[in-house]
């Protein structure tokens, strides 16, 4: 059985500001491996998020060709895309995006609400996930009730609602003093040790060093590390 859940065929992004091309990707052959833990390094503004988000279905390719579980996504039609998004695969960004009027348990049931999930399962699953991350005590708490590290936990199994094969975390920990990026950490190696397929873009070195593979990026191309 092939075990690769993400692949990238010649991936090529380019972006147009009036007579200006950036060339953000240019031949990118990637493969991931189901189950992994996965970092994509390099500098800044040398394609490391734009290969998240043509990963994640969130942009599209200029050219190449993009594949979740052998599955080509390159080609769907914006409902599809959503759809397999909602689906397959969980998103955490730098800023955590909860919503502030509603309490930690409810903004991880917002994922569910969206996707038709019974109220009661919603509730069951949001305390289940909560406790994952050792947040059972924080159920009603707003997040200006919530250090940054708990935010971003609930920020992690909000992604993780409705039990997406890929976890996608664009600097997760970039926001975070050092007590709250070991929180964060403790919580993605448990949810890598339960199965998940974990690939994190970051600058952070000790991320980096807890990961299975490091994937190098630099002017847009895999330099190093797959």
């Amino acid at each position: 059985m092939n075990d690769t859940i993400i692949r990238t065929e010649n991936l090529h992004k380019t972006y147009t500001t009036g007579k200006v091309k950036t060339h953000a990707l240019r031949g990118v052959d990637l493969e991931i491996p189901r189950g992994s833990f996965s970092c994509i390094v390099g500098p800044s503004g040398h394609g490391k998020s734009t290969l998240m988000h043509l990963v994640g279905g969130l942009d599209r390719p200029t050219a190449g060709r993009v594949f979740i579980g052998g599955e080509e996504i390159t080609g769907l039609s914006g409902r599809r895309l959503a759809a397999l998004r909602a689906r397959r695969i969980g998103f955490v960004f730098q800023f955590f995006n909860l919503l502030p009027g509603l309490s930690a348990e409810e903004n991880v049931a917002t994922a569910m609400m969206f996707a038709g999930v019974p109220e009661k399962v919603q509730r069951d699953r949001s305390r289940e996930l909560l406790a994952l991350v050792g947040l059972s005590d924080k159920l009603r708490a707003k997040p200006s009730e919530l250090s940054g590290g708990q935010q971003q936990r609930v920020a992690i199994v909000r992604a993780l609602a409705n039990d997406p094969d890929i976890l996608l975390m664009d600097e997760p920990t970039g926001n975070l003093d050092s007590e709250s990026e070991s929180e964060v950490l403790a919580a993605v190696a448990k949810l890598h040790g339960e199965g998940k397929t974990v690939v994190i873009v970051t600058h952070n070195g000790e991320i980096a060093r807890r990961a299975e593979r490091v994937i190098r990026v630099k002017d847009g191309i895999i330099v190093e590390g797959y």
